[in-house]
């Protein structure tokens, strides 16, 4: 019996700028007016050219909103530290094949047995992509332990997804839920948002020409799970990000100068826990089998590893989210890394770099090949294969120091001055902008907030004993 063919999707933009809120669900080409005086355009929002048989823009009115304010201007400084070339790179977008949606119809009509043959736009990707390709089992059976746990429990995950995270929602109900956390947060009119079906990750926070924008996968926007992912990009990405702009090391040669620790794992860590903190079943599932899944693609084929990741997932698009997200980045998926081109590529000298490579060099938890960066912790063994992309390790992994440490860390500091790591707290805070920095909401109560880690610690069988043998 052949394999479901995937279907291809559409995106929606929110535009906060104006009264009342719009959204747009198709592209504009040409500068579009709409009554009370809201222009929304193209280029603007870096949206796809609009077919021209299609000219009519749809529009809705919710209610009116409070008055918003100034959206910041950013950089790409907001996200990762400015870099040398003056130029702008994100590996994130780079390593996105561009034949994405050809291979998955291809490899689903082979009844998963095809390794797809990933292409991309950017030529200076396979010199720079074994920065990102260090695979390593340090937490592996933590790893495996929390998704067993969780199938215990519930069966299978797509039983955990359905009790736990609900009803996956509508365009409009979940603007109404981002709407309701932004004024909550008192960040109303400050974010673009933007509804798509064309992303692999469940939300991100970027800056696309100056402004924060949030992205969402309404694919995975699900009830009782939508408000930890806006924790998780608005609560901690955000407002670390705000916050970053204002101490002295909110550029590359200030974090240089201060000697910072590269800022992850502890931002993707802290913005994970956030995630499930107030879940009745607080699971690390999503970081567990991404930690586990870039280990396993190290060691297979793109068809092993999704035959392989289906003992904890069923769902087949679901495995070619994980599956993809692991092997991004390399083009021949056949083989763990060996006949990859990129494998074999070496970095240029100090004086040549190319602009993306600088820009890898200055990315938060970047490790140089051979090594593993893991913050106070002892490096695992690495794995043998290059075929990874090994960034999706960094969730778990921050998680795991953030509870290690979770007694001595001061969270509010940790959000206050921006893009630091949990390590560097104490020897920053005397030289921080403290004043009118931007907290979430959910860190007021610090008691409860403690609560609810230590939930997550106890649902997830984690032990202070287990992570000081493994973090110190």
């Amino acid at each position: 019996m052949k394999a479901p063919v995937p279907v291809m999707s559409s995106d929606t933009w929110y535009c906060l700028e104006r009264q009342p809120a719009v959204f747009v669900t198709s592209s504009v080409s040409s500068p579009v007016k709409f009554t009370h005086g809201i222009s929304v355009t193209g280029n603007s929002t870096v949206l796809p050219p609009k077919p021209k048989n299609e000219r009519k823009v749809k529009r809705r009115h919710f209610s009116t909103l409070p008055k918003p304010k100034p959206r910041p201007q950013l950089s790409r400084s907001f996200e990762k530290g400015d870099d040398f070339s003056g130029k702008k790179f994100c590996i994130l977008t780079a390593i996105k094949p561009t034949n994405l949606e050809k291979e998955k119809v291809r490899f689903f009509k082979s009844d998963y047995t095809y390794n797809p043959q990933f292409e991309y736009a950017n030529p200076s990707l396979p010199s720079v992509l074994a920065k990102h390709s260090n695979a390593t089992d340090r937490f592996l059976k933590q790893s495996i332990n929390i998704m067993e746990l969780t199938l215990q429990k519930y069966g299978s995950y797509e039983k955990f997804e359905q009790a736990t995270g609900g009803s996956l929602l509508s365009k409009t109900r979940i603007w109404s839920h981002v709407r309701k956390y932004m004024m909550k947060e008192g960040c109303m009119g400050e974010i673009v948002v933007h509804l798509t079906e064309d992303l692999l990750s469940r939300a991100s926070m970027t800056v696309v020409n100056g402004c924060p924008t949030l992205t969402i996968n309404v694919c995975t926007a699900r009830e009782h799970w939508l408000e930890g992912m806006l924790r998780h990009e608005i609560g901690t990405h955000y407002f670390r990000g705000i916050n970053n702009l204002q101490q002295p090391w909110n550029s590359w040669t200030g974090r240089k100068k201060h000697e910072l620790k590269p800022n992850n794992p502890t931002e993707e860590g802290l913005a994970s826990i956030h995630s499930v903190l107030f879940r009745r079943d607080p699971f690390l599932w999503r970081a567990a089998l991404l930690y586990y899944t870039v280990y396993r693609a190290s060691h297979m084929s793109f068809c092993e590893l999704f035959k392989d990741i289906g003992k904890f997932v069923k769902d087949p698009n679901t495995r070619w989210d994980y599956c993809v997200r692991a092997k991004r980045g390399w083009t021949d998926t056949s083989q763990p890394g060996a006949d990859s081109a990129a494998a074999v590529c070496t970095h240029s000298g100090r004086g040549s770099r190319s602009p993306l490579s600088v820009w890898l060099l200055q990315e938060p938890g970047s490790a140089a090949v051979g090594t593993v960066q893991v913050g106070g912790s002892v490096p695992g063994s690495l794995a043998a294969g290059l075929g990874c992309f090994s960034k999706d390790q960094v969730y778990l992994d921050g998680i795991l120091q953030i509870l290690r440490y979770r007694e001595t860390i001061d969270f509010h500091l940790l959000t206050a001055l921006g893009k630091v790591s949990y390590e560097d707290v104490d020897r920053l805070k005397g030289l921080a902008v403290t004043e009118n920095m931007r907290v979430p909401h959910f860190l007021q109560d610090h008691g409860r907030y403690m609560e609810h880690l230590e939930k997550i610690m106890e649902v997830n069988e984690l032990t202070d004993r287990e992570l000081k043998d493994l973090i110190y």
